[in-house]
């Protein structure tokens, strides 16, 4: 566990401190969404709207691609 000036900070990740004004309520709701602390909690909402980028192409590929497989042979492979 770090103290002091290491607390909080990620073993060999590169951080930046930052001070942001938020909504209480709000955070209180994603708080207690995540179960985790205030900072978990900012870097978690912030890793999600980096990660739209990739959701949105993944979106944009719907109904484009097609499987050289059916889906019932799919499923007796499972079993």
């Amino acid at each position: 566990m770090f103290y002091g000036i290491s607390a909080g900070s990620l073993a060999g990740m590169r951080s930046q401190k930052v001070t942001v004004h938020v909504d209480p309520e709000l955070l209180r709701r994603a708080r207690e969404r995540t179960g985790q602390g205030v900072t978990a909690t900012i870097r978690h909402g912030l890793q999600l709207v980096a990660a739209t980028e990739a959701y949105e192409k993944l979106r944009a590929l719907r109904g484009k691609v097609s499987f050289s497989i059916d889906l019932k042979t799919l499923r007796e492979d499972r079993r």
